[in-house]
């Protein structure tokens, strides 16, 4: 929210003067703004942790490894080539964040 900075502001004295309805005033037009909302449609979209999934199918494109790209053997995720930081004896590839 945009806030004019040249307005006149409110000093303590003004602050002060408001009365007790003007403001159960203001507090009664703030709250008869909120959102009504239905607490079961919420809860039915939530996923709760342990829940059976057995009966949903992804449907995820995978691309194979492309020729710029190593698989690291130590987290076993696929990086880019720039990601590389070393090789072991064995040739195996490393990634940064592993080799850090």
């Amino acid at each position: 929210m945009a806030t004019d900075y040249d307005t006149p502001r409110k000093t303590d004295d003004d602050v002060n003067e408001d009365s007790i309805e003007e403001l159960k005033a203001r507090r009664n037009d703030k709250s008869a703004s909120t959102v009504d909302v239905d607490e079961f449609e919420q809860a039915e979209g939530l996923e709760l942790p342990g829940a059976d999934l057995s009966n949903e199918e992804l449907s995820v494109r995978v691309l194979p490894r492309q020729a710029d790209e190593f698989t690291c053997m130590s987290c076993f995720l696929v990086h880019h080539r720039s990601q590389l930081a070393a090789e072991t004896k064995n040739g195996q590839p490393i990634c940064r964040d592993c080799a850090a």
